[in-house]
């Protein structure tokens, strides 16, 4: 005997596959419809430039890509230290960073040549350069390592200063305690100036200063008062030692699902927020420089010739370990030259 259905139950049953069909395109178009959102983290406090940068960031892409990415920020190490978002790039299970460089270097040996001491003259060099050829050199090496270097931000300049006993000369530089970065550069610069350097993770200075384990360290001068060094260290010194290069990277398989047009908004919203790093870095540097003098931090200026003359002899021996070390390092130097040339 043939089965069928009544014309009721048939009608009934052909509305529920409408509805159910009818269903799913509701719920795959409000899939698509969802913005893509993404993690940004960066390790500093939230009235950082590196903050504030994010933030433009942030808004600059969702501007340009109509509200369909948006972008989360996570400052002050939420996500983890800067190697460790530095892998969760390359693994693709964080999306953004901004970064310092030198933990990079291991990853990017060529980096490890930001760590040389007196490398750029000043800040405004440092940063027209990476701003150039040269720098866009440098962020062409991530992505052989799962990540693209979105831009360079405003380089940091990290400079002494000590918790007591005062520095007006190389002579005083002699055996003198100074935290530094666990990175080759750091170590052979400050050793050549005579000190002995400590590295020592950046979250136990404070502590290492109010107990006298190190007489001092090395940090830029917004650094120095957001992180309230100024209670433990009463001398900071211009010495200009080293420049720190800061990247806005992104996850290659995060890039990769970016349309054509995404890509292009991404990059548009980088170097404005790049732009903007650079004039914010040097307010908070300036306005942190003014809060010391005011606070009783003595701040002073030093001739650098003799500093920058003791550390040549650091150089080859760094340079040696360092993949096309001398070559990018003369680039590097005659792109600087230029920068200053052009002023």
């Amino acid at each position: 005997m043939k089965a069928f259905l009544s014309p009721c139950r048939a009608w009934r049953a052909m509305m529920v596959g409408t509805l159910v069909a009818a269903g799913l395109v509701v719920a795959s178009s409000a899939r698509a419809d969802d913005p893509i959102v993404m993690k940004l983290g960066h390790t500093l406090a939230p009235n950082n430039h590196y903050q504030l940068t994010a933030e433009v960031f942030a808004k600059e892409v969702a501007q340009r890509t109509h509200g369909k990415v948006k972008i989360e920020i996570f400052p002050q190490s939420q996500l983890g230290g800067e190697v460790q978002m530095a892998q969760a790039l390359r693994t693709g299970t964080q999306e953004l960073m901004i970064s310092a460089q030198a933990p990079i270097g291991n990853t990017i040996k060529q980096w490890q040549i930001f760590d040389m001491p007196y490398l750029f003259s000043s800040i405004d060099d440092a940063n027209r350069v990476l701003q150039g050829p040269v720098g866009r050199k440098f962020l062409d090496m991530m992505p052989a390592v799962n990540m693209i270097g979105l831009t360079w931000l405003s380089v940091g300049e990290r400079n002494l200063f000590t918790a007591r006993k005062p520095v007006s000369s190389l002579d005083d530089m002699k055996d003198l305690k100074v935290r530094v970065m666990q990175s080759r550069g750091y170590i052979a610069g400050y050793k050549a100036l005579g000190a002995n350097p400590t590295p020592l993770p950046y979250n136990q200075l404070f502590l290492a200063l109010s107990q006298g384990l190190v007489d001092g360290g090395d940090t830029s001068p917004e650094q120095f008062i957001q992180d309230k060094f100024s209670d433990v260290a009463k001398h900071y010194y211009l010495t200009h030692v080293n420049y720190l290069p800061v990247v806005l990277a992104m996850s290659k398989s995060a890039w990769t699902r970016l349309s054509l047009d995404e890509q292009k908004a991404f990059q548009a919203a980088a170097a404005v927020a790049a732009a903007y790093d650079i004039k914010e870095y040097k307010h908070e540097y300036d306005d942190a420089l003014a809060t010391m003098k005011k606070n009783g931090t003595q701040v002073t200026e030093i001739d650098t010739a003799p500093w920058a003359a003791a550390t040549g002899r650091a150089r080859d021996g760094l340079l040696s370990d360092i993949p096309d070390g001398k070559a990018l390092y003369q680039e590097i130097k005659a792109a600087d030259k230029s920068a200053v040339a052009s002023k």
